[in-house]
């Protein structure tokens, strides 16, 4: 299976909330941590965003 890596606008768009909530998820609630591809380009690998949303939905 090819992985997908998604853009942090991607999950504001997804989450309808800002940058900032979702680097506060990062810290506070323990959201995926970004990969750094290049100096300026961070990504999200899609099937561990879905991993911590089925785990807050399990509780």
């Amino acid at each position: 299976m090819e992985r997908k890596f998604v853009s942090v606008k991607f999950l504001t768009e997804r989450y309808e909330c800002s940058r900032e909530t979702i680097y506060k998820y990062m810290r506070d609630y323990g959201f995926p941590q970004q990969i750094k591809l290049t100096p300026g380009s961070a990504r999200w690998d899609l099937a561990e965003v879905e991993a911590w949303e089925a785990a807050r939905v399990a509780g």
